[in-house]
Parts: C-alpha cells; structure tokens; sequence
C-alpha cells in the first residue's frame, strides 16, 4: 500500500493553486489584450483599404465611391458601438471591463470589414454578373 503524507498532498494543492493564480490576468491586461487585438484587426482592414486603393487607382469613379463608403462604414462602427453602450460616463456605467467589450466588437466590426474589402483584393469568378467593380479572377 502506498502511504502519501498530508503534507505532500497540500504541496501538491498549493504549487497547482500558484500555477492557476500565476496565469490569472488582471482587467487592465485583458482590456490591453482585447485592444491589441483590435488594433492588429483595425491595421490589416487599412491595409486592405489602401490595397484597394492601389490597385484600382486607374478607376476614379470607384475610388470616390469606395472612400465615401469607407467614411459611411466608420461612422457606422463608432455609432455602432455607441448604441451598445451609450452612457456618457462608461467607466460609472459599464465597469472596468468596458473596454475590453469595445474592443472585442470593434474587433469583430475590423475583421467584418476586412472580409468585405477583400473581394476586390481577391476579386470574383469570371461571369459573376453581379460583380460590378470587383475584379475577375484569372
């Protein structure tokens, strides 16, 4: 029969109790990470965007018409989010975590987008009639 001490087993609790409190993150990480990843989202949608704007720069009309959608698409995000959380003073309202949320919608909102932009970057079947200024795939 095998004898385990008592003080090997709360040994045992402790040193996976420390590994359990060592991963635990304070709020302020969490908001730091939730904004971090937003903003990594947030720069690959720019550089979809001026992608775009590269390769299409020859097609004047789609360009303006692309930047007054982007505008639109921005004021919808910060309305958006807004509606979520309309409080004047989010701290009071909302708590700590608050930014953490914003950050993961605005996220989601960034990579949302990015999917869109990308069709003109990844372009279409050649015969999608319904394509209009998105390029055909070769």
């Amino acid at each position: 029969m095998i004898h385990i001490s008592k003080r090997f087993i709360l040994s045992v609790l402790i040193i996976g109790a420390t590994a359990v409190f060592a991963q635990a993150q304070t709020q302020m990480q969490m908001n730091k990470e939730a904004c971090d990843a937003y903003k990594k989202a947030d720069a690959e949608m720019n550089r979809a965007y001026q992608k775009i704007l590269a390769e299409y720069k020859t097609d004047a009309q789609f360009i303006q018409k692309l930047k007054l959608a982007q505008r639109a698409w921005i004021a919808f995000r910060d309305a958006h989010v807004e509606s979520i959380y309309p409080a004047t003073d989010k701290h009071a309202e909302y708590g700590s975590i608050n930014p953490m949320c914003q950050c993961k919608i605005l996220e989601e909102l960034a990579t949302a987008r990015t999917r869109m932009l990308r069709e003109w970057i990844d372009g279409v079947e050649e015969g999608d009639v319904c394509a209009g200024s998105i390029k055909s795939r070769k």
